[in-house]
């Protein structure tokens, strides 16, 4: 009898393996199918990509200081025009 038992519980253990196994398998490509479904979620929609946003992010900031920078020596030159 204890044979037996021994080997009943061989056999579950390895079908316990087996499932587990087979549930990280299904596991991962639920992840993947459900990655690229986002991805191409986002392509449909036009979003940008975060490197994109940034550049583009950075650029503005740029901008925004030389038109700050331009602003104030515009006003430089409009009073030195004033004193004339």
């Amino acid at each position: 009898m204890t044979q037996s038992s021994n080997k009943l519980f061989d056999e579950l253990a390895k079908l316990m393996t087996d499932a587990a196994g087979a549930a990280q398998g299904a596991r991962a490509e639920v992840e993947a199918m459900m990655r690229s479904q986002g991805e191409r979620v986002l392509r449909e929609m036009d979003m940008v990509q975060r490197e994109e946003f940034e550049a583009v992010k950075a650029m503005a900031s740029k901008a925004r200081e030389e038109n700050e920078r331009l602003e104030a020596r515009v006003k430089e030159l409009e009073a030195a025009l004033e004193k004339r």
